[in-house]
């Protein structure tokens, strides 16, 4: 068996630097098996973040050679030289390969809950076609947060205090586009969601493992909608009065 190059980051908030490992290489071994070998067999203590090693729980994602990527899922032969693995960079580090991602799930806090209106029955519904796809989609993501790694807002402009991320947009996006749904969170979109600071450079659909069209689906038609709750001038009348949340399109 040939061995590949293994270049992972040791260390921790106050620094580190990359340690090379030698590892055999299997037929279709993944970048998460090369990391198995090294903690089985070279140093038990390498820290890295792993569950389901079906690329659905998100749980092990990584910048391998610069991209991120889960490591579950990205085949060691798509190499031909060393392979660096490193930290996701946006959150803060706490050891090796695991960072403290929690300031996703503050995030997720703050967005307000799926509303049916009042009137609506307790269901089951009857809905389109075309809505129940176009939920479905939002609804694939697994929280590998890599969509958030790659923004360069949060990544390059201290993005954390100004916008949501991309992974957040998808969430809101599930809540608005639901015909059931009777709140507008355009509100939110403006003021902290930060949505105006995403200038769609589809970043983050190149990362995500589930293909999700973040930009053209969730992220472009929330800016119309917060543009023409704010821009537009008779809604902006009507918001004056308190109007409730109106149907839309897509």
């Amino acid at each position: 068996m040939a061995d590949a190059t293994f270049q992972v980051f040791r260390g921790d908030a106050e620094g580190g630097q990359l340690v090379p490992y030698q590892v055999p290489i299997t037929e279709g071994m993944v970048v998460l098996d090369g990391i198995h070998y090294i903690q089985g067999h070279l140093d038990g203590t390498l820290a890295c973040r792993w569950n389901c090693k079906a690329a659905k729980c998100g749980s092990c994602s990584a910048e391998v050679n610069g991209r991120p990527r889960l490591m579950c899922k990205t085949r060691v032969d798509e190499f031909a030289g060393p392979i660096s693995v490193r930290p996701i960079k946006v959150f803060p580090l706490i050891k090796d390969l695991v960072t403290d991602v929690s300031w996703n799930f503050r995030m997720n806090e703050q967005i307000p809950p799926f509303t049916p209106g009042p009137d609506e029955a307790p269901g089951p519904w009857r809905m389109y076609r075309e809505d129940v796809e176009r939920l479905f989609e939002f609804r694939k993501c697994i929280e590998c947060f890599l969509c958030q790694d790659v923004c360069h807002v949060l990544r390059e402009h201290d993005g954390l205090d100004r916008y949501m991320g991309p992974r957040f947009m998808v969430r809101i996006a599930a809540l608005e586009m639901h015909p059931k749904d009777s709140l507008s969170r355009t509100d939110l979109l403006r003021g902290r969601g930060g949505i105006g600071f995403c200038n769609i450079t589809k970043c983050c659909e190149d990362v995500c493992p589930e293909h999700i069209h973040i930009t053209d689906n969730a992220i472009i038609p929330l800016k119309e909608r917060m543009a023409d709750d704010y821009f537009d001038p008779w809604r902006a009348l009507l918001r004056m009065f308190g109007r409730k949340k109106e149907p839309r399109g897509t």
